[in-house]
């Protein structure tokens, strides 16, 4: 697809991964809007490219819904959508001092990064085929999961099945969407360097980056937004989950 003037959405645009993506489409020409919650970022990012930003709940459908109406009624029907809102809680099944894990922040992981995930995609499907595009591609969905969904370490149990759970309804999606012209894509990054790595000490991140066999570092949000344009370029790139993660497979811990 040839993003020049096409409308887009990215969630957690405002940072990260998300932000670099965001970046990257405003770069190609795309008409850009960012879903995020962290308004002061979301609107610097949004200034500093041209776009819009739009203070959305990706796991709530109302706020969904005026989420999109807003973008649309700015940019046009959003024939792009890239999910990379999403949360990342550390908590063991039980803990040293006995205390099972929080079902509360289990619902609230599975809330946001699956269940969320789902809530943008069928909106923004909805949305695009009522639009009717001609043409033998109607839009692309690019979905960010993470390796944890495969390797997922000690204390991550809430985000390896939230993310486990993108992972399987990629190609399901996919299927579902073909006869629209709608591709789904789903991305597993590995360790990147994002705003949550990039507060721990220089030496905990070249730690990380170690771990990964080739290149033996962390990888670069452009890196990850790379890779989305090269998802949009190709027609061919439909109902799969990519590891983009340097080879490494995580240890248990």
């Amino acid at each position: 697809m040839n993003v020049e003037q096409i409308a887009a959405i990215v969630t957690g645009g405002a940072s990260g991964l998300g932000g670099a993506t965001a970046r990257m489409l405003a770069a190609k020409g795309a008409k850009i809007t960012i879903f995020d919650l962290n308004a002061e970022q979301g609107k610097k990012t949004a200034a500093e490219i041209g776009g819009q930003f739009v203070a959305v709940n990706v796991a709530d459908e109302d706020s969904v819904n005026a989420g999109l109406a807003e973008a649309e009624a700015r940019n046009g029907v959003a024939r792009i959508l890239v999910n990379c809102a999403g949360v990342a809680p550390a908590m063991r099944i039980v803990n040293k001092e006995g205390v099972p894990h929080s079902l509360e922040t289990f619902r609230k992981t599975v809330e946001v990064n699956l269940v969320g995930t789902f809530n943008m995609l069928s909106k923004f499907a909805a949305r695009l085929i009522a639009a009717r595009i001609e043409g033998e591609e109607a839009g692309v969905i690019v979905n960010t999961a993470s390796v944890a969904a495969y390797d997922g370490q000690v204390g991550q149990v809430a985000y390896a099945a939230s993310k486990g759970g993108v992972v399987g309804l990629t190609l399901s999606a996919a299927r579902d969407l073909a006869q629209h012209r709608i591709r789904v894509v789903t991305v597993a990054p590995g360790i990147f360097l994002t705003p949550m790595l990039m507060g721990l000490p220089q030496a905990a991140q070249e730690s990380l980056g170690t771990q990964v066999p080739h290149p033996s570092r962390l990888g670069r949000p452009e890196e990850f937004a790379q890779f989305i344009e090269s998802i949009l370029a190709n027609p061919m790139l439909n109902g799969e989950v990519i590891r983009l993660d340097g080879a490494i497979r995580m240890a248990p811990r």
